[in-house]
């Protein structure tokens, strides 16, 4: 599986019905911090036809309301004689307000999400992550806060570092578990997502925060006193897929996380649903592992079709869910949700995110998108998520090649394609040329 670190330095409540007994997302000002979201986890993954879309918000209906999702017009020449005095106002608070830090955040997270600038940004981080941080630390606004939370990501994903981890993770664990905010404790935890990939986590750092993510999702929110907040449940939830991307071998934590997943299945919340469900996908797609000449060669009576051709490149290494029978019936129930009670938006997510999902889970091998229908010439359709960038069309053929791509899109939004052909980190974080 692709190691993502080497290669780059080289108004409904989320509780689920079972948890209802147990002891909200944040508002939509910056004066009213419990309020419920509703916008789903991958509304931008992709389209009818399986183009990907190049926009995804930073955290649900939270920092994506505050940044504009259009990159400004003026992300060109003129940015590059005033990037050096913005980022000299951000490193020197003295006699800033908070409105001026709003501002010069604001400004720094829209330049260095439009495009790379490494030069900018060389010999500045041992300044600029300080300032971040004093911004996360102090709290003087959501708004201060959310940009500074995402400016300590994409900087990250602009200048990697082996050490910036140790020095980041305390702030960002602090901003998720006591802030006022849940568009804060959100924020925060996608940046350590992001911290811990790009920082220098190491595998035992980042297996400790997919703990702490899965207690996170496991209380529903309420171990960070984030009560059925719809928002932080999802950053967690995605924040674990991504991390699980990179770990060669997650048996051992695949069954206390298909628990907190499946619970997850039944909430009322349907961007939770989702997310729970991409992981599960996930989790199925991993138990599965490449052929290897110990494993012999495989069964002969597989039908010779196009499905059979992709499962026999793999060998199912373990059982993922040991109640398999009941998940595929409730992946059934929400790939085929007509309930009036649910919207027709939120229906037609589910379907299609459902169907995918259970797809997966009767054939791990295969992934996102992946229709068994039949051309007119009578060959099975395969994977359709595609992904079009200046190198032409690319295949988004493996969950852990969807969930890469989604939480870059989280820090970068429209920015990304802009990445994907200058910023090596982020092509070597996604390389979609045949590596499966």
């Amino acid at each position: 599986m692709h190691d993502l670190r080497r290669q780059a330095l080289e108004s409904k409540k989320t509780v689920s019905r079972k948890a209802q007994s147990r002891v909200s997302s944040r508002a939509s000002s910056a004066t009213n911090s419990r309020t419920h979201s509703r916008n789903p986890s991958r509304q931008a993954s992709d389209d009818e036809d399986g183009n990907m879309s190049d926009s995804t918000n930073w955290s649900v209906n939270s920092i994506g309301d505050m940044l504009a999702l259009e990159l400004p017009e003026d992300t060109a020449e003129g940015w590059k004689e005033s990037v050096g005095n913005l980022i000299e106002k951000i490193v020197d608070r003295k006699r800033s307000s908070v409105q001026e830090r709003e501002e010069n955040l604001e400004a720094y997270d829209h330049y260095f999400m439009g495009r790379y600038s490494i030069e900018a940004l060389e010999g500045r981080t041992t300044e600029l992550f300080p300032a971040f941080l004093k911004s996360v630390k102090t709290e003087s606004s959501e708004k201060e806060t959310c940009f500074a939370l995402r400016a300590i990501a994409i900087t990250l994903i602009t200048i990697p570092s082996e050490t910036a981890y140790d020095g980041l993770f305390q702030a960002l664990k602090t901003a998720y578990t006591s802030s006022e905010f849940s568009s804060v404790k959100a924020s925060a935890i996608h940046a350590l997502g992001v911290a811990a990939m790009y920082g220098g986590a190491g595998d035992t750092g980042l297996e400790e925060i997919m703990d702490d993510l899965l207690e996170i999702i496991e209380s529903d929110g309420t171990s960070i006193e984030a009560e059925d907040s719809a928002e932080v449940v999802i950053a967690a939830c995605q924040e674990w897929g991504f991390l699980a991307t990179s770990l060669e071998d997650i048996e051992a934590r695949t069954e206390s996380a298909m628990d907190a997943f499946v619970e997850q299945l039944e909430s009322s919340d349907t961007s939770v649903q989702v997310a729970a469900g991409e992981n599960i996908a996930l989790l199925y797609e991993k138990s599965w592992t490449d052929r290897e000449e110990a494993d012999g060669p495989p069964c002969k009576d597989r039908n010779e079709n196009a499905v059979a051709a992709i499962e026999a490149k793999y060998v199912k290494r373990y059982e993922v869910y040991r109640h398999k029978n009941q998940l595929e019936h409730t992946l059934t129930q929400l790939a085929n949700e007509s309930s009036r009670r649910v919207s027709k938006k939120d229906r037609k997510t589910l379907h299609s995110s459902f169907s995918d999902i259970l797809n997966t889970v009767n054939h791990p091998a295969l992934g996102p998108r992946f229709s068994m229908a039949m051309d007119e010439d009578g060959f099975i359709l395969g994977s359709r998520m595609k992904l079009h960038t200046f190198a032409g069309v690319k295949m988004i053929d493996r969950w852990w090649k969807l969930l890469v791509l989604q939480a870059l899109k989280r820090v970068l939004g429209p920015g990304f394609l802009n990445h994907y052909r200058n910023n090596e980190v982020v092509y070597e974080s996604l390389p979609l040329d045949g590596d499966n």
